[in-house]
């Protein structure tokens, strides 16, 4: 199993809090009004930051012009969760 560090790509699942937030700065700041509507359970690229005995920090890039900033991600499969990408 990889091991996972500052650098590496992961995919995390967005909870319902995380696509509040993302909607509350889009209708306030016009910068962020570019993208798709995101939804709980959809699945973005997050590039680790800092690595914690558990959880990571990093940034969600977003579908769109902006990124949401995920704290504490466990590894796992449920929202507010990373998991590695599936390898072909």
């Amino acid at each position: 199993m990889d091991q996972i560090t500052p650098g590496r790509i992961v995919l995390y699942k967005l909870r319902p809090a995380d696509v509040a937030i993302i909607t509350a700065e889009r209708a306030t700041d016009p910068t962020h009004r570019r993208g798709n509507v995101p939804m709980p359970g959809d699945v973005v690229p997050l590039i680790v930051v800092r690595v914690w005995p558990d959880g990571v920090n990093g940034q969600a890039i977003l579908d769109g012009n902006d990124s949401l900033w995920v704290t504490s991600a466990r590894q796992g499969d449920a929202d507010g969760q990373w998991a590695w990408p599936h390898r072909a």
